[in-house]
């Protein structure tokens, strides 16, 4: 097995909120994070693709093809957009860094079917969440 990635970068806001909770226990939660004009950041998205090398072209998977997936399935939708308001799976979902990962890797698991996926995503220089499917790992070396 062969593991191959591919970096990219989006910009997007966001805004850290349960609606369900008073305005003080979401100040005390998320804190600047949960600002009602919302913020941003520049997001550093690893897509990691692992599997057999096919023997006709050496590749486990065409870097153009990925990056053309990643283009089309993650940064027309999520590039210098509110993803609170603008993308649909953040809709009833508060987009955190570990639920952006998980949509992210929802969104491009069926075109990688036929191999595993890790994404890694980093919403910061210090933090950052990586999902595999499987178990998310978060390293949050700061706040913010």
């Amino acid at each position: 097995m062969v593991k191959i990635g591919r970096r990219t970068t989006f910009n997007a806001a966001h805004r850290l909120h349960n609606d369900n909770w008073s305005q003080e226990k979401n100040i005390a939660v998320f804190g600047k994070c949960n600002s009602p004009n919302y913020h941003g950041h520049n997001y550093v998205l690893e897509t990691w693709v692992e599997g057999e090398i096919d023997p006709e072209t050496g590749f486990v998977i065409s870097l153009t093809e990925l990056k053309n997936i990643i283009k089309e399935e993650i940064e027309e939708e999520f590039d210098h957009r509110n993803l609170n308001l603008d993308v649909a799976a953040f809709e009833n979902l508060n987009p955190t860094a570990e639920n952006i990962a998980k949509v992210i890797y929802e969104k491009l698991k069926p075109r990688l079917a036929n191999n595993k996926l890790t994404i890694r995503l980093y919403e910061t220089q210090n933090n950052m969440v990586e999902y595999t499917g499987k178990e998310l790992r978060i390293t949050n070396e700061t706040n913010t």
